[in-house]
This record gives C-alpha cells, structure tokens and sequence, in this order.
C-alpha cells in the first residue's frame, strides 16, 4: 500500500471550519446544502464535488493530515470521531480551501470516486477554548484521508465527543438534498431567469437610449447619424421615422436648405444647383457629385462667407437604470461604437493609410500654419464654420434611403446652426407633424 500526504503540519482556520473544493465556478459551499441528507454531521459531503470539514476550534491553528492511499488504510483506534463519505472531484483539481480563500493546497486527486475518512481529536476541548493564540499548545487534530472506491452512504464511524454529536444532530435534522433531477433543473430555471434578466436589461437600455421607447427595424438598419440626432431629440427620430418616405425627403430638403442658408451658401450657384436636384430627385450635379472636390470647391469659392457659430450642446438626459425584476441582476450597460465626428475636408485623411515609417520633414520658405490637435471632447467653447457643416447636410439630403437623408441632413443641419439648434428642430418637427407638437408644447427642445 502507497501513501502520499500532500497537506502535514498545522492550517489555520476560521469559524470551525475549511473545504475541499474540485468545482472551479464554485463560490464555495453552504452548510446546510453540504450535510442535507447525512447521518453524520463533521465532513458535509453532499455538495457534488465539495468537502466541507467542521472543526472543534473556532479560531486559531489545528494540527492536520490529509492523505491519499491507492486503497483503504487501517483504522487508528486512538481518534477520538471519525466519519466517512464518498466523494468525486468535479475536475482535475482539486484542493484543501481555508476559510476565505486564505490558503490553498493542491490535493492532487484524480477525477475518480474516492472514499473519504476524516478523523478528529481534541474537538471538545478546543470549542471551549474557542481560539488558539500564537504560542499557546495545540487543542485538536484531524487527519482526512482519501482512496478508491465505489460511492457508499456516509456513516459514523466512531463518536465521542460531544461536538460530534451535535454535529450529527444537526445533519440528521437537516431536510433530504435534491436528487440530481432537481438540481439540474434548479440550475437551468437559474439559468433561464438570468438570461431573462439580461435580455429585459438591453431591452430597458436600448428603450433608454432611444428617448423611452424601442426603435423600429427602419431605425435600428439605417446607416448615417441616426444616434447623433438621438442626443438632441429622440422624440424627433421616431417622429421622422414614421413620418414616411415622402415626408423623410421634404425634411432632407428643408435640413438642408436652412443649413444652406444659415451659412451664407444657397445664392452661391453649384449649392443652388444641388439644392434643385434634392428637389427633384436628381443625381448631385458636379462638384458635389465627388468628395473630394466639393471641398476643394467650398475652399477656392471667394463668395463662400467666413461664418462660424457655437457647438450645439445637446440637452441632458436622466442616467440609465436597470430595470429591477425579481433580484437585481448586476450587468455590464454597452457601450456604443466610437463614431468618428470628422467632417470636411477632413475626411479624406481619414481614409488614408499612414505611412509605414514618418516622413522626412522638408524645409521651405512657404507660409507657416498653426495645428491644433483635441484629443477627447472637442472644446464647445471653439467656434464651428457653418459653410463646412452646411455642405454635409446637402450631401446627406441627397442619400438613397429616406430615412437616411433626413436624419444627415438634420444631424448636419443641428451643427451649423450650432446654439440656434432649436429654430431648425421646430421646423422639423413642423413638417413631422403638421406643427401640432408645437403648437401644443408636447415635445421639442
């Protein structure tokens, strides 16, 4: 017969008690689910997977042994309480656990049946005592000792001591555990209920973000800047969005138009031209028709005005809460994708790639530029050019979908009008509905 003993010496404990655990998503065990069902009441066994071992100590060191023998030892006749169990790790390890987590020690035990004894000595005298201080001589000992064999009832195999014996009590009083069957299927309604939980949460946050109702499929498909419009007027998307397609075209044009206008752009010929063909229903005529030279175009345009207005700051919002059904389920709130808020320009660095290595500065005589770079929230206190956010809206007025072009254009049109944001949103809203919002002060900013 083999024997190896990976725990020897003295482990501390707390609160009369430690574990063996084999179960890695396990939170560590409870009392009475670990003695439901057994006659004996100092190593709580019915936890598949788990160990739970009483002690007489309360706090302090107790001397301890575990072993694992390839088959059943001989019993020593001087332990004072000795129980046995069956026992089967519920993965490839499987450890001896304090309370708290405070130490650990690998029990190197396969994934088998085992048949467990633990022994006890001195279990009296050291509840008395309650803890044991650094210095102070040893109270109680425990040996825990492992081998194969079939699964068998847990039994008491010698009693003594009167901490045993309450222990025992104690598990006999206990209700019967639940089979297999109903743990399984206590599992799975637990399993159920947090995914409920989870899909009423995204639900709540989704309704959250969309101003307190959920989007139509039109809304949660369309590409473009849907969220940006959300942040200013939610109610003004859903009213967009169920406004219909001929409605969605009459407010890409109206955006579009005011931004136009609000930046000095709509006498200028190629914008007026623009303007007819979202009209109309047309194709962008030159050089709106290409994103690069509409750019270059607003840039060599003397007519074009040097204005520029306040960032639009859109209204604040109440924080999100979870939704409480039942017992509060704690869940990660998503965060949106980063959307990129450069416009003009701009945009064409954007699409390209950077150099594989810096390239080398040259020297000219030309005139020099000042560069600032924002990193995080733009400041608001910085003006916006309103012909640089006027041409966006036109652009976006001319998309494909409907839905689409509206909400671009008024995103677009919500920026060049800056801190006037309101008088473009009223006749928005206007064209939704016919004015009733307005005229009765349901909604709007």
């Amino acid at each position: 017969m083999t024997v190896r003993r990976p725990v020897e010496g003295e482990v501390h404990v707390h609160y009369g008690q430690m574990y063996v655990e084999s179960d890695p998503d396990s939170y560590g065990p409870d009392l009475a689910e670990s003695f439901a069902g057994q006659s004996s009441g100092l190593c709580g066994a019915a936890i598949p997977g788990t160990l739970w071992l009483s002690t007489g100590l309360h706090t302090g060191d107790v001397g301890f042994v575990a072993e694992v023998h390839d088959e059943a030892p001989p019993l020593d006749p001087s332990w004072e309480d000795v129980v046995e169990v069956s026992f089967r790790p519920a993965s490839d390890g499987t450890a001896l656990v304090l309370w708290g987590g405070e130490g650990s020690w690998d029990l190197g035990l396969d994934e088998t049946d085992y048949r467990v004894r633990y022994c006890a000595e001195g279990m009296d005298a050291a509840q008395e005592a309650d803890t044991r201080l650094t210095g102070e001589p040893r109270l109680d000992r425990y040996l825990l000792q492992f081998w194969p064999a079939p699964p068998a009832p847990d039994r008491v195999v010698v009693q003594t001591s009167a901490s045993a014996a309450y222990w025992h009590d104690y598990a006999r009083r206990l209700p019967p555990p639940p089979t297999p069957a109903e743990r399984a299927e206590a599992q799975r309604q637990a399993r159920l209920a947090e995914e409920q939980a989870e899909r009423e949460h995204e639900a709540a946050y989704e309704r959250w973000e969309w101003g307190g109702r959920s989007p139509s499929q039109a809304l949660r498909d369309v590409d473009g800047n849907v969220r940006g419009v959300l942040d200013f007027d939610a109610a003004l998307v859903h009213a967009v969005d169920a406004a219909g397609p001929a409605a969605q075209r009459a407010v890409a044009l109206l955006a579009a138009r005011r931004a136009c206008e609000a930046a000095g752009l709509a006498e200028l010929d190629w914008i007026a031209a623009g303007l007819a063909a979202v009209a109309e229903g047309r194709p962008l005529p030159p050089p709106l028709d290409d994103a690069d030279r509409v750019w270059q175009a607003l840039d060599a345009d003397p007519r074009v005005p040097d204005r520029a207005v306040g960032r639009a700051v859109p209204p604040g919002r109440p924080p999100f809460e979870a939704p409480r059904v039942g017992e509060e389920v704690s869940l990660p709130i998503p965060v949106p994708d980063a959307i990129a808020s450069v416009v003009g320009p701009a945009t064409a660095w954007l699409r390209e790639a950077a150099p594989a290595e810096p390239p080398t500065p040259e020297v000219t005589t030309g005139t020099g530029h000042t560069l600032r770079v924002v990193i995080g929230e733009p400041d608001r206190s910085l003006p916006v050019s309103q012909p640089h956010m006027a041409v966006p809206a036109l652009l976006g007025a001319a998309a494909p979908d409907p839905l689409q072009a509206a909400l671009d254009a008024v995103y677009a049109g919500i920026h060049t009008y800056g801190e006037d944001y309101p008088v473009l949103l009223r006749e928005v809203w206007s064209m939704c509905d016919g004015g009733r919002s307005w005229r009765t002060g349901r909604r709007g900013p």
